[in-house]
């Protein structure tokens, strides 16, 4: 189960880290959420990951660390107030600016040349 935590968390990194580095600010939502996630995953597999343990100290039985499991109910509400935030900030640029390109000044693609107008 630890692979599979690890793995996941690997994933979603690596897809946040490619999404937050694109140039426009949507993507840019979509990793910094995919990183929250990735981080949440994370706490949670600290707290060593056992099935069928309560989070209850009891004598004599299996039990798991509750604190992660805090750490990550906490880190959920923030990551929310904080994409609602930064989507508001998104809607803001755009509304203003008229795109949504992340400096503000989307990049000038060259014209692709027809097929047949081969002349330089």
């Amino acid at each position: 189960m630890e692979l599979l935590f690890a793995f996941c968390v690997g994933t979603m990194t690596s897809c946040g880290v490619y999404l937050a580095l694109r140039g426009s600010t949507f993507s840019v939502v979509l990793g910094l959420t995919l990183l929250s996630y990735a981080v949440n995953l994370f706490l949670f597999a600290g707290g060593r990951l056992m099935v069928n343990a309560a989070p209850i100290l009891k004598t004599g039985e299996q039990i798991t660390d509750p604190l992660p499991q805090a750490l990550v109910l906490t880190a959920i509400v923030i990551g929310f107030a904080m994409t609602a935030f930064i989507v508001i900030l998104a809607m803001r640029a755009r509304a203003d600016l008229g795109n949504d390109h992340v400096d503000g000044d989307p990049p000038d693609f060259p014209k692709a040349k027809r097929g047949g107008d081969n002349r330089s």
